[in-house]
């Protein structure tokens, strides 16, 4: 098998604790790894895994793992782990993986999933929303929708998550989270293929001509690091574009400093608290790319 075979690739190292006294990897921590690489396939699908089989009415089970090994991994390797989707039957799919350390395969796996009905214990058919979603991520397509509008039309999917983000998991004040600048800010909203918002965030006007504001970004918290902050981040950034905007500014928790970063933002002025969060300003010109 071959890296580029692969659009899930997830990459990991080995630790102290999954070594042996032979100083390789112990054979079944191969398994634990691949079910990390599965996980994060369900990232890249868009799906937080909880919710997302919550409304599937049921939840995959391996009914059969299968490993074959070629070569050792070995202590502080820095390992990729490759899984896709080979097959899908009536009540089950096939994924196969392979551990690449570099572009060499080190182990090759085949897992098969029964999707069940965890109560009565029962195989039933692969949900048809979720065969197409396996269908349409392995040929390459994209697995969520943007949508930007106004307050008035994505609120019903914007606020749920923000409340989920900035209330209840950062502990902000419901007072504080909710101001008259959502009725007046272009809202950008990523939604999955089971119609969950994953993604959301805001973009405002300020008193300077030509200088826009992006505020209350928030991702879901299972699929952050899936790209999903970028893709909500990227629609804002065109709106502003497409209304004439040079400049963008944020207030970027100081934890999210690198994220922004790597999308082109930086630092300006001396840091300080929203809150009681660290904050950044951040800046990027739309006149530089």
């Amino acid at each position: 098998m071959r890296r580029h075979e692969f659009r899930c690739l997830h990459r990991l190292r080995v630790r102290w604790s999954e070594v042996d006294l032979q100083g390789i990897v112990f054979n079944a921590h191969y398994l634990t790894y691949f079910d990390v690489g599965v996980t994060e396939y369900w990232r890249r699908l868009g799906l937080p895994y909880v919710e997302a089989m919550a409304r599937l009415g049921g939840e995959p089970v391996v009914r059969k793992a299968t490993l074959e090994y070629a070569a050792p991994a070995r202590l502080d390797d820095e390992l990729e782990v490759g899984l896709r989707c080979e097959r899908i039957g009536r009540t089950s799919w096939t994924m196969t993986g392979a551990l690449f350390r570099g572009e060499r395969a080190l182990v090759t796996a085949e897992i098969v999933y029964v999707f069940v009905d965890l109560g009565a214990h029962v195989a039933q058919p692969v949900p048809a929303v979720l065969r197409e979603l396996f269908e349409r991520f392995e040929a390459g397509d994209d697995v969520l929708r943007l949508e930007t509008g106004p307050w008035s039309r994505l609120q019903a999917l914007a606020a749920p998550l923000r409340r989920a983000v900035f209330v209840e998991e950062q502990g902000i004040p419901e007072h504080e989270e909710w101001d008259e600048a959502d009725a007046d800010a272009l809202h950008a909203v990523a939604v999955n293929a089971l119609g969950q918002a994953v993604g959301t965030g805001r973009l405002l006007r300020t008193d300077e001509p030509g200088v826009g504001k992006i505020g209350r970004m928030a991702v879901h918290r299972a699929l952050r690091g899936a790209g999903v902050g970028a893709r909500v981040l990227q629609a804002l950034v065109q709106a502003a574009r497409g209304r004439g905007d040079h400049t963008l500014r944020l207030s970027a928790q100081r934890t999210a400093v690198g994220f922004y970063a790597r999308q082109g933002w930086r630092p300006i002025g001396e840091p300080h608290e929203e809150v009681g969060i660290p904050h950044q300003w951040m800046e990027r010109r739309l006149t530089d790319a």
